[in-house]
């Protein structure tokens, strides 16, 4: 996993003065993507010892990482369409887009395998000894090991998602590429983050569509074939895998009304169009530039 969190670090809760705090904006501001020490505690630390995110110590379970790591430290550079490997951290997309998701730049390593810490990309990046590509966050500073502890113990628990929201009827959360995205490099997957489990059993590839559509007025839209699945471990997300090249241009992916089977949640509700009288409704459309 790309997982690379981010190097604007954790807000300061130490700085209490009105200039202080002044200082932080404008460094905040200021910072890129490379490690700076923002947001570490007064040891020096990563805040894995509470004072930070959402005002307690860092626990094992989804919420207090996203909280304490992932939104105030990973965020700067995981976020919006020009997230590293797509991988976006701000807690609509994360926990959809880590666990049981093949890691791009080692498919052979889910970025979160539940129960299997050694396993997971996000551990690897994080502790510095990842085939590919340099630990994270990148430039440091690292995560302390206390921190990295904490991560390692709520993937060995199974990497537990947070309660699920009552959201009404069966509905995407969550589509990466999202709608509007410009995308430099050819999605290995498009993941579907939903607001219930998904029934495996019933899955259907011809449920969703992936078009190139026409450059111009008179073309027609080509398909492009996928294979769907669901996250090892994580049975709220689907993963959309493009079966042929894509090459540079516009594409929509489309939930369809016509499969009798499909993307049904536990309890039978499929995902379907928001009326019946729709044969299909566009779930995101993104574009794929030529590499630069």
């Amino acid at each position: 996993m790309p997982c690379a969190m981010s190097q604007v670090k954790e807000r300061a809760t130490t700085l209490q003065a009105p200039a202080a705090a002044q200082l932080l904006a404008i460094t905040l501001a200021l910072a890129g993507c490379a490690g700076n020490g923002i947001g570490l505690d007064a040891n020096g630390r990563p805040a894995g010892q509470g004072g930070a995110g959402d005002g307690g110590a860092l626990t094992a379970d989804f919420a207090s990482i996203q909280s304490h790591v992932f939104t105030p430290i990973c965020t700067a550079c995981h976020a919006g369409a020009a997230a590293p490997q797509g991988l976006r951290l701000d807690s609509t997309n994360s926990y959809a887009l880590l666990v049981g998701v093949p890691s791009n730049e080692v498919p052979t390593l889910m970025r979160v395998r539940p129960g299997d810490p050694d396993g997971s990309y996000i551990i690897r990046k994080l502790e510095g000894h990842a085939a590919v590509g340099a630990q994270m966050p990148l430039g440091g500073p690292y995560l302390d090991a206390a921190t990295i502890t904490v991560i390692r113990q709520w993937i060995s628990d199974g990497a537990m998602a947070p309660p699920a929201a009552a959201t009404g009827a069966f509905a995407a959360l969550v589509v990466s590429p999202a709608q509007g995205d410009v995308l430099d490099a050819v999605p290995a997957r498009l993941v579907i983050g939903l607001n219930a489990e998904l029934d495996q059993t019933r899955l259907d590839d011809g449920s969703l569509l992936l078009e190139r559509m026409p450059a111009g007025a008179g073309g027609q839209a080509l398909a492009v074939p996928v294979a769907l699945s669901v996250a090892p471990g994580n049975a709220r997300a689907l993963l959309v895998e493009p079966l042929q090249d894509m090459p540079p241009g516009r594409y929509r992916l489309s939930v369809q009304a016509a499969p009798a089977t499909g993307v049904a949640s536990l309890s039978g509700e499929r995902l379907m169009p928001a009326t019946p009288s729709q044969t299909s409704q566009a779930l995101a459309e993104f574009e794929l530039r030529a590499a630069p």
